[in-house]
């Protein structure tokens, strides 16, 4: 088993009502006790949209990952696939994209440290 990074953009509608926002975390708590209960979850948050940039040899730093909402990377899921072609089907189960939502599935790269 391989392991596999969801990258999440978009997909969660602020503008909903309390009770529609409880729907949608409601479904991202139902998918996630799916891939626990499954074996495969390996850990995931979802990330505050605030923080800092640091960026070139002089690490400066700037408020902010400046990006539109859609674009901006609101969390992430790890989990435990035989290959990327089987990561990307387990996948299809986010309620992201009932939301029109992107999700990036990303390999991670084995290092011998």
């Amino acid at each position: 088993m391989e392991k596999f990074l969801y990258l999440f953009r978009g997909g969660m509608d602020h503008s909903k009502s309390n009770q529609e926002l409880q729907e949608q975390t409601q479904k991202w708590i139902t998918w996630v006790n799916e891939l626990r209960k499954s074996g495969i979850y390996l850990g995931g948050d979802p990330l505050q949209p605030t923080g800092v940039q640091l960026e070139g040899k002089k690490k400066t730093i700037t408020d902010g990952p400046f990006v539109e909402t859609k674009e901006m990377v609101g969390g992430y899921v790890m989990i435990l696939a035989k290959d990327i072609n089987e990561a990307v089907e387990i996948s299809k189960g986010c309620p992201i994209f009932e939301y029109d939502g992107h999700l990036e599935v990303r390999p991670v790269q084995k290092m011998d440290i």
